[in-house]
């Protein structure tokens, strides 16, 4: 698989860090910066995670499986993430989600036609003293109130079409 020299270099940093025989510590990372290049995990990914790491596909394909960050089919190009935990819960975090769906059109995992934005409800960002809390790609955004969730999307999508 063929990735950006800037993607290898990362790679190779990555598993310089750890200690002989402690590659595999470097799986998440990894898989977490060659889907931001590829748009998502795919079977040829975690085979070349997994050589270069020196474990077994199935190892890599476990470690996909369970984290929610991690995308077996291609998200938008801003992935929009609601929390619905229990501090966001309480202050609207559902309402919240329910609203970004009606907005965008889409339901949770989907993905606008144009490709530009998807949704996911997601569990505890561990920003529960700034709930509801939404994250836009690796941007955080707390006390959000739907009129401040539109503001986004809207200032976004005024980005794209300039």
């Amino acid at each position: 698989m063929t990735f950006s020299p800037e993607l290898e270099q990362k790679f190779a940093t990555l598993l310089s860090i750890y200690p002989p025989g402690r590659q595999r510590s470097a799986i998440v990372p990894m898989l977490l910066y060659a889907q931001d290049e590829i748009g998502a995990v795919t079977t040829e990914l975690i085979e070349e995670v997994a050589k270069r790491v020196g474990v077994q596909p199935l190892a890599v394909d476990e470690v996909v499986g369970y984290y929610s960050m991690l995308h077996r089919k291609p998200m938008g190009k801003y992935h929009v993430q609601v929390c619905t935990n229990i501090s966001c819960l309480l202050v609207g975090g559902e309402e919240l989600f329910h609203h970004a769906q009606k907005k965008l059109g889409i339901g949770n995992k989907g993905v606008t036609p144009d490709g530009v934005f998807s949704l996911e409800e997601v569990e505890c960002m561990g920003a529960c003293s700034w709930a509801p809390a939404v994250e836009i790609n690796y941007d955080f955004h707390h006390f959000i109130t739907p009129e401040k969730l539109d503001k986004l999307i809207e200032d976004i999508r005024n980005a794209q079409a300039s």
